[in-house]
């Protein structure tokens, strides 16, 4: 892997936002208890040999800042090679969807210029998946392509999920928005040979505003783009609704074999965090409960953060509770997020449904 390099683009905002993206960026939302999604991203970078990585920082960025830091936690903090902080284009963030903008890009060229590696894997944040990228690789030579496309099979009808068209000869020969089942789909993720993304920066230095994929719409037939069929898990996260339901998929045991294997493990920024402590009388069921945490109360079908408290005669039901907050005594949890910082007051009820969830926004403690 040192002749790759990598690029994940964070310079964008949901296109549905939400509280839980008000003060951050989409890359550093929660995930399942103890991870961020861009440690997705990260991971599978690192564990198939990529040491050169350089991330496009959105103008919220102090959140990924703080979470990613020198990027020792994923083997990044190196005297060669490392963890490039990329500045965000000014005015550059896109509220529309797109994950890979030319100016953003375009505002980074200089990474690419000075690097001599013959590949560049880029990959945005908002699909969770794990896999060996070695794979994509491989199959990117061996087809000689020029731009190799990460996709899988949608499962279900998705809006905000690029669609691929296919030609007969199995390259791509252009791109759509929203998907419906069975659809090919757009993991926003691919392999590009370096010198062919410095030619397409030049050729689109005028339509910069653009997404680097529809920009590239009448060229299809003048760029070998393949694709790469991935058949593990994903999980696209676009909206809170999907947010919210597919992060409770991973309460589900085949999920979370698929997504932390023991060979390709997720990365995530280390915590001096004590192990959750069960206090007598507790009740715990299909739950995640990170370190830190200290229960009392009665939790099912839930995925806790950090350090937080759930006092006695509280209970938390079908709920996402992040990192630092307390349940007093009597309080119901129920169809919710509840976001860092929080302290939800005894006899409290927090209660949405499975179709409109209820997010509590960030606290102030």
């Amino acid at each position: 892997m040192d002749k790759i390099i990598g690029l994940i683009t964070a310079n964008y905002s949901a296109k549905h936002p939400s509280d839980l993206t008000l003060n951050r960026p989409v890359a550093s939302l929660p995930y399942g208890g103890r991870y961020r999604l861009v440690d997705f991203a990260l991971s599978n970078m690192v564990n198939c040999g990529i040491r050169t990585v350089g991330i496009v920082m959105p103008s919220n960025y102090r959140s990924l800042i703080d979470h990613i830091g020198s990027g020792k936690d994923w083997m990044l903090d190196r005297k060669n090679g490392g963890l490039f902080v990329l500045p965000g284009s000014a005015f550059g963030t896109s509220r529309a969807g797109a994950r890979f903008l030319i100016r953003d890009l375009v505002c980074n060229k200089l990474f690419l210029d000075r690097s001599s590696a013959d590949y560049v894997i880029c990959s945005a944040s908002n699909i969770v998946f794990n896999m060996d990228f070695n794979e994509l690789v491989r199959s990117h030579k061996e087809m000689g392509a020029d731009i190799t496309i990460l996709t899988t099979h949608a499962t279900c009808n998705e809006e905000d999920v690029i669609g691929i068209n296919l030609g007969d000869d199995g390259r791509v020969q252009g791109i759509h928005h929203g998907v419906s089942f069975g659809d090919t789909s757009f993991m926003d993720a691919f392999i590009i040979n370096r010198s062919i993304l410095q030619t397409l920066l030049d050729w689109y230095a005028s339509v910069d505003h653009l997404d680097l994929f529809e920009a590239m719409e009448n060229d299809f037939d003048r760029i070998k783009v393949c694709t790469y069929n991935f058949t593990g898990y994903s999980a696209a996260l676009f909206n809170v609704e999907y947010y919210f339901h597919r992060s409770m998929e991973l309460l589900k045991a085949d999920v979370m074999e698929q997504l932390f294997p023991p060979d390709r493990p997720v990365l995530t920024k280390a915590h001096d965090t004590p192990p959750v402590m069960y206090k007598r009388g507790c009740y715990v069921r299909n739950a995640i409960v990170s370190a830190g945490s200290v229960i009392y109360g009665a939790i099912s079908n839930s995925i806790l953060g950090r350090n937080v408290i759930v006092e006695p005669g509280a209970t938390i039901s079908n709920a996402i509770v992040y990192q630092n907050c307390v349940i007093k005594s009597g309080a119901r949890v129920e169809n919710a997020v509840v976001d860092r910082n929080n302290i939800i007051s005894a006899g409290t009820e927090l209660r949405g449904t499975p179709e409109s969830i209820l997010i509590q926004r960030k606290g102030n403690n």
